[in-house]
């Protein structure tokens, strides 16, 4: 099976250590277990592949410049018309199998050329970049990226999205709504395992742990909170925050404030390979999100819990309460409410048979989760099967 992977995100390196170059990562490497000839269409490579990907052949597009937004939105659009005619000679080469694109803001080209070539084409949608570009970044023309959405989702044969919310956005793009599916994120089972050593009883060191992007809206300043309520009862309590991001600086100060910086460790951006050990350093995991109108994410670093076998107390929000199984994968609480969360750490902490029982629990659940499962989940929306690389019949 001959595959096409586009990302023309130029925010997404994607041999990086960003959320979003994990996920990427995660798709290639699937496909290419599976034994696809797989070509890589990207923006930004982000550095060298890791070793089980170097049998990807890479095709840089032109890199995105621009001063101002508006330059930068016009060099975008730019770099994806290069697609068109990649994909052309590609597939003249010897026929391409599948276009598989992560959406991007202008990315539009990937889905068009399968369309008119006749190869199928799964556009996979993780958010609706239009509104979280003009919310949180800068959008100039807004009408130029919606009418992007619009052709690039109409165009595919398939769009796979992370959640419902996204795939409710996505079908108002649509010119047939059904093509629209909803398939949720996954997690690398066989590279993420449990700690081998016995969970940790009721008293003694206790690390608390947290993956992600150090951004406003994964509430690690309610996490910070937290932390120091459990830290005035239980002098053993560590946190563990794992990843890098605009608010680390203020997140300092703000543990300085507290008096806990002596029981937070940052560890700043890190390959994704170390992510398996840092995790088995932690005894729960925790994914703060505070209150949001429109919480549409489907977060891999709760599937990273699951798979490491962790205790999870997590916010009561959007797609979270169903990952966890209602509260039976772990504990939900009020979003930003640092009292709420330092109880429930504090109960699963001074219980430990929970803690065990939901080692097992929380493994079981991320083994139907595994990347494998969900690449081949989203390549049967267009009849791929992925298991043999032939079309289903």
């Amino acid at each position: 099976m001959r595959v096409a992977y586009v990302c023309t995100d130029p925010g997404i390196p994607v041999f990086g250590t960003k959320g979003a170059s994990v996920h990427v990562q995660a798709v290639l490497r699937v496909l290419v277990a599976a034994g696809a000839e797989v070509h890589l269409l990207c923006a930004r490579t982000g550095g060298e592949p890791p070793p089980d990907l170097t049998p990807v052949r890479v095709h840089r597009l032109s890199r995105v410049r621009g001063v101002g937004a508006a330059e930068r939105e016009k060099s975008a659009a730019a770099s994806d018309a290069e697609v068109g005619a990649l994909l052309d000679r590609l597939h003249a080469e010897e026929p391409l199998d599948l276009v598989y694109e992560r959406y991007a803001l202008w990315g539009r080209s990937a889905t068009a050329r399968a369309a008119a070539t006749g190869v199928p084409s799964v556009l996979e949608v993780n958010a609706p970049l239009v509104e979280e570009q003009a919310r949180h970044r800068d959008l100039v023309d807004r009408e130029g990226a919606e009418n992007v959405a619009c052709a690039a989702i109409s165009s595919a044969q398939a769009t796979v999205c992370v959640t419902e919310p996204v795939a409710s956005w996505a079908r108002e793009r649509a010119a047939d709504a059904t093509r629209v599916h909803v398939v949720a994120n996954g997690v690398d089972t066989h590279r993420i395992r449990p700690a081998d050593r016995p969970v940790a009883g009721p008293s003694g060191s206790f690390t608390l742990g947290f993956v992600g992007t150090l951004k406003p809206w994964h509430g690690v300043e309610t996490l910070l909170k937290a932390t120091a309520l459990l830290v005035e009862r239980d002098a053993a309590v560590q946190l563990l925050l794992v990843g890098a991001g605009p608010r680390a600086d203020a997140l300092a100060d703000q543990a300085r404030r507290l008096g806990i910086s002596g029981h937070v460790e940052t560890t700043g951006a890190v390959h994704p390979a170390r992510i398996p050990a840092l995790l088995q350093r932690m005894d729960l995991a925790v994914a703060p999100y505070p209150a949001q109108a429109d919480f549409y994410f489907s977060p891999l670093k709760v599937y990273e819990y699951l798979a490491a076998g962790l205790p999870v107390v997590a916010s009561d929000i959007g797609t979270l309460p169903a990952l966890l199984a209602h509260g039976r994968l772990g504990t939900l609480v009020a979003p930003g409410s640092p009292q709420a969360l330092a109880d429930a750490i504090a109960a699963l902490r001074a219980d430990q048979d929970r803690r065990v029982a939901l080692r097992h629990a929380a493994r079981r659940a991320a083994e139907g989760h595994d990347w494998r499962h969900v690449v081949a989940r989203t390549l049967a929306t267009v009849g791929v099967r992925l298991e043999d690389g032939s079309r289903a019949a």
